[in-house]
């Protein structure tokens, strides 16, 4: 079933495209808030808060939104300080400076009339949910700028090859959330990013653990934006809106953050080749893959809107990220197992009732044990998929004999 399903959906989609390059500018983040004009009639019927006119409150966090990291910076001084890691091989870093440095989507996100066109013509609950895609993906995007932003920074000192790519990191992702909230603008809604900046909590995350989520992030990442691109150009009837034209360069630039992620973790061989290693690779594949594919069924609606079939293109996108991420993860779930989507399935079935109760005009009191003997079965179901027999991997660099792996 799982082999049969592969093939389905990778055939629904294409191959991988192949991975380009990028090039130095300068950023501003102040200049990522936007100021649009009053908020349309038709969009005070939506049920969005706005700060004040056109600016939308953000959206509530919860354990499934876009979240706001920091870390042990000091820590990672000491990973990449060439001082104190005599041996750390700086080859595939520099030549990846390079390939950031060419900037090759420099003048790739420039938009033209049809944006505000096409986004008066989406009306009613479609634009709705619209507005939540471009929300929750510029938050996500904010996010990586300011975790790379403040890398860039710390780490000049000492490995100022290291922190130039994550500065040029932060510019990638300053100009994907900035082409997002100037998209939210078409529907006369923006964020106020630099209130998002000071107000929003941020998750404190290990080194490791950072780079763990950040490939992961990068990577599907990658596959979610090719693989709604390339469906699109297959049915053109479904491109409601001109921002997914942009897609197929704009996928390279996670791509090739994901790769940069790849170095890092080959540079750290400790975080990668030991039991630890492999029981923090399976969570943090979990956790990735359960977090997108309950959000993305909770919002069904959006990817119907796009001629989308929500259940197989998230059940594509596992399969090919973590083929993707076997390349270096020393373990990961075996997603082609039948029984592994089966048992998504099951907490797509329980997150739906759990989120119908919350909309119940009920009191809270008797809402929270309504939602109990769901959200423990839910936590059953989680536990029995990270149990399940993973497949191990890991780079073709740590392997010891190397002419037995085949890929």
């Amino acid at each position: 079933m799982a082999t049969m399903l592969n093939k389905r959906v990778t055939g629904a989609f294409g191959k991988q495209a192949p991975v380009r390059s990028a090039r130095l500018a300068a950023i501003r983040p102040s200049r990522t808030s936007i100021r649009v004009a009053a908020t349309a009639a038709t969009d005070e019927g939506l049920g969005f808060k706005t700060m004040r006119d056109g600016i939308k409150v953000a959206a509530d966090e919860t354990l499934l939104t876009p979240r706001f990291y920091t870390t042990d910076f000091d820590e990672m001084e000491r990973l990449f300080s060439l001082e104190l890691n005599k041996n750390l091989d700086m080859t595939e870093f520099d030549a990846m400076l390079a390939e950031f440095k060419q900037d090759y989507n420099q003048r790739h996100f420039v938009r033209n009339e049809t944006f505000k066109a096409a986004a008066e013509k989406i009306q009613g609950p479609t634009r709705k949910i619209f507005i939540e895609f471009l929300e929750r993906s510029c938050t996500a995007e904010f996010s990586g700028f300011l975790l790379y932003k403040e890398l860039g920074r710390r780490l000049k000192a000492t490995n100022p090859a290291v922190a130039e790519i994550f500065t040029l990191m932060s510019r990638d992702e300053a100009r994907h959330a900035g082409f997002l909230n100037k998209a939210m603008s078409d529907f006369n809604l923006a964020l106020d990013l630099g209130f998002l900046t000071k107000n929003r909590k941020y998750t404190f995350f290990k080194p490791k653990f950072i780079f763990y989520a950040t490939y992961l992030s990068e990577k599907i990442g990658y596959w979610r934006y090719i693989s709604i691109y390339r469906h699109l150009q297959r049915n053109p009837d479904n491109q409601l809106y001109p921002l997914f034209e942009y897609f197929e360069n704009w996928c390279q630039d996670e791509n090739r953050h994901g790769d940069f992620f790849t170095a890092v973790l080959k540079s750290q061989p400790d975080m990668v080749n030991d039991w630890a290693a492999k029981l923090w690779s399976r969570f943090f594949c979990l956790s990735v893959y359960i977090t997108m594919y309950l959000n993305d069924h909770q919002r069904d609606a959006f990817y119907s809107s796009l001629g989308l079939n929500t259940t197989v293109f998230n059940q594509h996108v596992i399969i090919e990220t973590n083929k993707s991420t076997e390349r270096i993860f020393p373990a990961v779930p075996d997603v082609e197992n039948p029984e592994f989507f089966k048992k998504m399935d099951l907490l797509v079935k329980y997150n739906t009732q759990v989120v119908n109760i919350g909309k119940m005009n009920l009191p809270e009191p008797v809402k929270a044990i309504l939602r109990l003997p769901l959200l423990e079965r839910m936590v059953a179901e989680v536990f029995q998929v990270f149990i399940m027999t993973p497949k191990d991997c890991g780079s073709y660099d740590f392997a010891e004999n190397k002419t037995a792996l085949v890929y």
